[in-house]
């Protein structure tokens, strides 16, 4: 009786044991934080040309791959830190369900594999801009400014920018103005996207010596940036309508979605308060999706 109950369990556990394998290699990848790689990507071609569905699906596939790989050469990296904090406590490699030598393989072979396919079926210059950031993310910011200076995100926050100029290049072979405008957005966005967050996360940041702005400069010099960045963002997004890139629909979006950033930061400023700072930044996830959305909407209809 007991011996026929085993083949019937075995499968279920290899089963569920691949599906586990699986799900922490494609968690390897930071698949929530591609989400908006990916639409700025999209949205650049779109706003580059008029691409195929084909030559869109490739680039997107170049981009998942390039910055699945720093994702994954970041949670090797940043593994010693990740075990200590809460948040991140549970990722493969701290947990134990990846080893560090295999992360660490894993993303240096998604990036190759990038710039192989982005080279063959997009082009050069794209596949080039796609290694920059990868090199970017993974030896600029992990390596170099994390766990050195507060400035980290903020030149640091420049990998983070390359995807818009990945779809320009993609669609055009080159760059243009109005793509390092995409990049200049996506950078300046960047700060007070990820202080409103680092608010929330001080203690995890202060218990493993990465210093955070709010670490090192405290909340209220963290709030006062929030502001001076979101005031400093909204002049930038004009830039794009001045220099004659974009028309009405995108200039109305970006006086609105810009109003309510500032709102967001100056609330932040004044009520220093957890929710405020979880709303900024759940908001700033809207503003940069909404704005280049804008961007495709004006230029297609």
């Amino acid at each position: 009786m007991e011996a026929s109950r085993v083949p019937a369990v075995r499968p279920a556990l290899a089963g569920h044991g691949v599906r586990q394998v699986v799900a922490d290699y494609v968690a390897l990848t930071k698949p929530r934080v591609q989400s908006l790689l990916l639409l700025t990507t999209v949205s650049s071609m779109l706003v580059a040309g008029e691409p195929s569905l084909g030559l869109i699906l490739l680039t997107c596939l170049g981009g998942y791959l390039s910055a699945g790989g720093a994702g994954a050469v970041n949670h090797f990296y940043d593994r010693d830190i990740d075990a200590r904090m809460a948040r991140t406590a549970s990722r493969p490699v701290p947990a134990g369900r990846v080893s560090p030598r295999a992360a660490l393989l894993f993303g240096c072979a998604l990036s190759a594999l990038s710039f192989v396919q982005l080279t063959l079926t997009v082009n050069l210059l794209a596949a080039v801009l796609a290694f920059t950031g990868f090199l970017g993310y993974t030896l600029l910011y992990t390596v170099v400014l994390k766990r050195r200076t507060p400035q980290n995100i903020v030149i640091g926050g420049a990998a983070g920018a390359i995807p818009p100029l990945v779809g320009w290049a993609a669609v055009t072979g080159t760059l243009s103005g109005t793509a390092l405008y995409l990049f200049a957005i996506v950078f300046f966005w960047t700060p007070p996207h990820f202080w409103a967050l680092s608010l929330l996360m001080k203690d995890e940041y202060a218990k493993v010596g990465v210093p955070m702005l709010p670490v090192v400069r405290g909340e209220a010099e963290t709030r006062r940036q929030i502001l001076l960045y979101a005031v400093l963002l909204y002049a930038i997004t004009q830039l794009p309508f001045c220099a004659g890139g974009f028309g009405g629909i995108y200039l109305v979006s970006s006086l609105v979605l810009g109003a309510g950033f500032i709102a967001g930061a100056v609330r932040l400023y004044r009520r220093p308060e957890r929710r405020n700072a979880l709303r900024l930044y759940l908001f700033s996830l809207a503003y940069l999706a909404l704005l280049f959305a804008a961007m495709v909407a004006d230029v297609k209809i």
